[in-house]
């Protein structure tokens, strides 16, 4: 029997997320999106993603990251996000988990203040998690500063097995399509969510739905991968669709925000439990581009399992927004990793 690594896990709004302080193996490059770039199929650094991700050790719908040097010394550390599929480009409810670790294990000092800036960069770029500390110095919210986010393009018609869907991509760390499902009770077929079809009186963003958003979230990525919008205008590595945000509007609650409830179907069918915080900073943006979400207005996001997010525009900019999401992220577990020699199921397996 042999140790593998440790890890701390932490969830936010119901999302986990495995922080590996000291990876085990060289992860080479020199900035984050370099190590991602290096991180592909065979490398060391995915051969450990596979083992701490999949099966035994993990499931389908896992999340973390390793902790990496910084780019330079204007950020506290770095990281290089990880699910079942690979390596992503941003995570922000992963940097709200990472932002409460580094506050709650000394790595970065509690400011007396009572907020606490940690500065995070991301493959996306440089992202600030602001830890917002009670009287006991625990992390009760953070605040993720994300990149400069911006909607892409607007009425893209994607077809799909239900019909013509319209979606609009925006940008928000990752490249995501927003789909309203207010408009998918029009086409389609009635047929039961267990077969994989959304029935028209039944389009809404709820658990008994999951199987037909996921099979769905899949069709209108797939149909996107040609689409001029899914290339990032500066970084190629930034390119293609990462997820499908699937949106119920739920009008203006009286306090004057917005109440929107959304499920994020992001990689190769994983389901995001959170309102997806990155995902949340491309819906701010969006929003504010058609005029729905003004400057310090708030959006109140909820998720397919009822947690919330409050997001907001912290500032504009020249073609788009600085988006900041609020949340609470917390500790669930401290764990040690291992590998026995006999056992030939490693690293695991994945059934979805």
């Amino acid at each position: 029997m042999s140790t593998i690594c440790t890890s701390v896990d932490f969830h936010t709004a119901g999302e986990p997320f495995r922080i590996v302080a000291e990876p085990p193996v060289e992860i080479p490059g020199s900035s984050v999106a370099e190590r991602r770039e290096l991180a592909g199929p065979g490398s060391a650094a995915d051969d450990l993603r596979r083992l701490l991700c999949f099966e035994p050790r993990g499931h389908s719908d896992m999340y973390g990251g390793f902790i990496t040097e910084p780019d330079d010394d204007g950020a506290d550390f770095g990281v290089l996000f990880w699910h079942k599929d690979g390596f992503s480009t941003a995570c922000g409810h992963g940097t709200m988990a990472l932002g409460a670790w580094a506050v709650s294990s000394g790595i970065v000092a509690v400011d007396p203040s009572g907020t606490t800036e940690v500065t995070i960069d991301v493959p996306s770029g440089r992202v600030r998690a602001q830890v917002h500390t009670d009287a006991g110095w625990r992390a009760a919210s953070v605040d993720f500063v994300n990149v400069p986010s911006r909607l892409v393009s607007s009425g893209i018609t994607v077809d799909t097995s239900r019909g013509p869907v319209s979606v609009d991509l925006a940008w928000g760390g990752a490249i995501y399509a927003l789909v309203n499902v207010a408009h998918l009770g029009a086409a389609g077929s009635s047929q039961d969510a267990e077969v994989g079809h959304l029935g028209e009186v039944s389009c809404e963003v709820a658990p008994e739905n999951l199987t037909a958003l996921i099979a769905l979230g899949r069709e209108i990525k797939a149909g996107l991968a040609d689409h001029p919008g899914t290339v990032h205008p500066e970084d190629d590595r930034l390119s293609g669709v990462y997820g499908t945000i699937f949106v119920d509007r739920f009008g203006t609650l009286p306090s004057g925000e917005l109440h929107q409830r959304n499920v994020t179907v992001f990689a190769d069918g994983q389901v995001d439990r959170s309102p997806c915080g990155s995902g949340t900073a491309a819906r701010v943006a969006a929003l504010h581009a058609s005029g729905e979400l003004r400057l310090g207005q708030t959006l109140v996001h909820e998720s397919i399992v009822g947690t919330r997010f409050r997001a907001r525009v912290l500032e504009e900019t020249a073609d788009g927004v600085i988006p900041v999401v609020t949340g609470s992220a917390h500790r669930v577990a401290s764990l040690t990793f291992e590998v026995d020699e006999l056992d030939d199921l490693v690293p695991g397996f994945v059934l979805r």
